[in-house]
């Protein structure tokens, strides 16, 4: 709940800074909803030797403040389900065998874009992210040729940073005024672990989605 707040402050602050720039009466403030599909990977794969992608989702809100005719500064306060995963698959005396392990991380993210809009459509976007991680488990999902088990293990959070930072780009195009199709990477620059004596090992996303506009 602290990390909730402090997101929300975080957008507030960002919201009342931007007033006070001044919005224009042809081009208000809007509020928004958002959500998606993330493809996210740890570098260094962590942990897991040979990690691939993981597919996760991430869904939150929005303001979109214009600063002038073409630009724009758009603070979300979003749910991103981040992390990498492992799958075998093998055969034993007949028998197929496949298993998948997932590291689940749950951030509360509070993504600043500044985004240029290049027609009334279409813009281009790109800033830094603040997260705060929430949850952290590992899944393990194993079948055989008739049977199937899923083991989830919480992790102990003290071992990983609380704070997530990246830096995101992206773009989108609004079908209608209200209803529009986003696109983002971010790019993890700092250590998911404490006390790492290793390379860094960071999160990185690409998210595409919907996002839909009050007016």
């Amino acid at each position: 709940m602290k990390k909730l707040i402090l997101g929300l402050a975080l957008t507030a602050g960002t919201f009342a800074f931007a007033q006070q720039t001044g919005s224009t009466p042809t081009n208000p403030v809007t509020f928004g909803v958002k959500g998606g599909m993330n493809v996210s990977s740890l570098s260094n794969g962590a942990d897991l030797s040979d990690s691939k992608s993981k597919i996760g989702f991430n869904a939150g809100v929005f303001a979109n403040i214009p600063l002038a005719s073409s630009f724009s500064v758009q603070p979300e306060v979003i749910y991103n389900d981040l992390g990498s995963k492992v799958t075998r698959e093998y055969t034993v005396l007949g028998n197929n065998y496949k298993s998948e392990y997932s590291r689940n991380l749950g951030y509360v993210a509070v993504p600043v874009m500044f985004q240029y809009n290049a027609t009334p459509e279409f813009f281009l976007e790109a800033g830094p992210e603040f997260g705060f991680l929430v949850s952290a488990n590992d899944k393990l999902k194993s079948s055989t040729n008739n049977s199937n088990s899923t083991q989830i293990s919480s992790l102990n959070k003290d071992d990983f940073q609380t704070f997530n930072f990246g830096i995101g780009i992206g773009a989108g195009y609004y079908f209608t005024p209200s209803l529009g199709l986003t696109a983002r990477y971010t790019a993890g620059l700092t250590d998911i672990y404490k006390n790492n004596s290793g390379d860094a090992v960071r999160n990185n996303v690409f998210q595409v989605g919907l996002a839909f506009k009050f007016r």
